[in-house]
């Protein structure tokens, strides 16, 4: 067939392009301390990245650097998987309302500000996988969200689990002092556990029926979101993720995951190194936290800044969150360098900021260490991670750079107060536009 001379000038302008639109976007970074969570530190390291994922990391005598590969020197700088904090609270979303104590139904996901600076905020402190989770003032307010720190137009875009119609997060529930109010809600500890129970037992029934009616629409029961929910948990699609503080809440919270046989992580355990073997012989892990400063409530005053050391001695996976606002997402990367003050090792440190939370949210297989078929979040320090001294320089996500220290825009982000916060403030203290 012969062709004419506009179809030749168009297949021979396709031809030259073709390499172009087909190649590999691949990047190296050269001359840097590799911390990548699984293995040992290597001082002068390699890390190869490729359309978003990591292709290769290892000493540098040992990554052969592809032709060309956009190549970049961090001769002097440290580079670790970007931070994972498996308990906040940015977004600006909320939760249930005080209508019931227990809100299974309710999700974080419906309430997030795609464009809240507290974002911004996160990903100047290293952060690029979050749990974002409703508050704990109820037994059960809501489902927890799952988040990749990309930069987003709405919130699907952050979603880890990108099916908007499958399980986003985990289950947030609380016991202790936080729900302890006038009714609808329980006034005791004990009440506390009996409505849960109750409501769970709801959930195995609501299950029962769904599994007899065996796809039969007529024996189908009407649809219940709760139930829904709470049967996700049961069969263990859902984590549980428990707040809870003192030593009895704790085997509270443990009972009640035993009794349904559901998963359960358990949060801040301010009392949890008086119960460390009970933890570890029930194989849960831990999402902890530390606080530099006194004040809060009164059932976190046994709060120890061992607890990780003793947890890990037991053999316990620890991990570290923020519970931003309660502490910064900017500072996160400190509650590692507590916890080697504490007695942890340093290994288990890194890794409760990172690869240890990553199991928490089912995501260990895509985030949390730098390893061959990972996504590509990282982090670009200044210094040593444990070091008072040291900056997140650069934080990125999935091979996109998503802040930068030497930007001025981010800049602002990673140290401005009240001034760039504003917005933020108003939200959340209606006192202060009274002023």
């Amino acid at each position: 067939m012969q062709l004419s001379h506009f179809q030749s000038k168009f297949l021979c302008l396709v031809f030259l392009a073709f390499p172009f639109f087909c190649s590999a976007q691949t990047t190296v970074f050269t001359d840097v301390h590799l911390i990548p969570i699984v293995g040992e530190e290597i001082e002068n390291g390699t890390l190869i990245i490729e359309n978003g994922k990591i292709k290769a990391v290892g000493a540098a005598s040992e990554v052969s650097i592809p032709k060309g590969a956009e190549v970049v020197s961090l001769s002097g700088k440290v580079l670790m998987p970007g931070l994972v904090d498996s308990h906040s609270h940015i977004g600006n979303g909320d939760g249930g309302d005080r209508s019931s104590p227990l809100h299974p139904d309710v999700r974080i996901f419906d309430a997030i500000d795609v464009h809240s600076d507290t974002f911004k905020k996160a990903r100047a402190g290293g952060v690029t996988t979050v749990n974002v989770m409703p508050g704990s003032g109820h037994l059960m307010s809501g489902q927890t969200v799952y988040l990749k720190l990309r930069p987003a137009t709405t919130i699907d875009d952050m979603l880890l689990n990108q099916d908007p119609d499958g399980i986003l997060g985990g289950m947030k529930m609380a016991n202790g002092t936080n729900s302890l109010r006038e009714p609808p809600f329980p006034g005791t500890r004990a009440k506390s556990a009996a409505m849960v129970r109750s409501l769970f037992v709801k959930a195995q029934e609501y299950q029962a029926k769904m599994e007899d009616a065996d796809g039969d629409e007529s024996k189908i029961p009407a649809r219940d979101l709760e139930m829904e929910a709470l049967v996700e948990v049961l069969e263990g699609k859902r984590m549980v993720h428990n707040h809870t503080h003192r030593h009895d809440d704790i085997m509270t919270a443990m009972r009640l995951a035993d009794e349904f046989g559901y998963r359960l992580v358990l949060h801040h355990i301010s009392e949890g190194w008086k119960l460390a073997d009970e933890i570890a012989r029930a194989g849960i892990p831990c999402s902890i936290i530390v606080l530099d400063s006194p004040g809060g409530k009164m059932e976190a005053v046994d709060l120890r800044f061992d607890t990780g050391a003793i947890l890990e001695k037991a053999g316990v996976d620890v991990g570290y969150h923020t519970d931003d606002w309660i502490n910064d997402s900017r500072l996160f990367l400190r509650s590692a360098a507590f916890g080697v003050r504490g007695g942890m090792s340093r290994a288990k440190a890194l890794e409760a900021v990172t690869l240890a939370n990553a199991r928490m949210l089912d995501a260990a297989e895509r985030v949390g260490s730098l390893e061959p078929g990972k996504d590509a979040d990282f982090i670009v320090l200044s210094g040593d991670p444990l070091s008072v001294y040291t900056l997140v320089e650069q934080t990125w996500v999935e091979g996109q750079k998503v802040f930068d220290r030497a930007n001025p825009e981010d800049l602002k982000y990673a140290t401005g107060g009240l001034d760039v916060f504003r917005g933020e403030y108003y939200n959340h203290h209606e006192d202060f536009n009274q002023k």
